[in-house]
């Protein structure tokens, strides 16, 4: 479940970023409007995604513990590189969600550009830290013996 659920976030991660890419081309109006119509289906969607994943992730990690296998690094630092993800996710991602909502998309704010900007960034550190934990749970799963 924790290399499928990571696989599952590396691909949405990376998706959102190539279409962030896409949506700097959009006027400020534009802009609003996607991003609130994104927030009704796949902050969910992410959500749903990733707790599971970084539950499985976390139990990987504590059976691993136990054990002094050659797999044991790599799970705790891809456990480490998803919280990462989290915590961007609660310190940047998530207020800036929020704020978008309330934005009125005829009129964003003056900032706007600057705002999108700071998202898309915390977004791309985010998408890296998950996929270099997916990378992490590979080489995981690569290294465990048969049972």
């Amino acid at each position: 479940m924790s290399l499928l659920g990571c696989g599952m976030l590396a691909g949405i991660a990376a998706t959102v970023l190539f279409l962030e890419l896409a949506l700097r081309r959009l006027s400020g109006p534009e802009y609003v409007r996607v991003r609130q119509a994104e927030f009704t289906v796949f902050t969910w969607f992410i959500g749903a995604v990733f707790v599971p994943t970084l539950i499985a992730v976390a139990v990987l990690a504590v059976e691993e513990r136990r054990g002094l296998g050659l797999t044991r690094r790599p799970v705790a630092v891809a456990l480490a590189l998803l919280l990462v993800a989290l915590a961007i996710s609660l310190a940047v991602n998530g207020p800036i969600n929020v704020e978008q909502l309330s934005w009125h998309a005829q009129n964003p704010p003056a900032d706007w550009a600057r705002v999108r900007d700071r998202w898309q960034i915390a977004h791309a550190v985010r998408t890296a830290a998950i996929v270099l934990a997916l990378g992490h749970l590979g080489a995981a799963a690569a290294h465990r013996s048969p049972d």
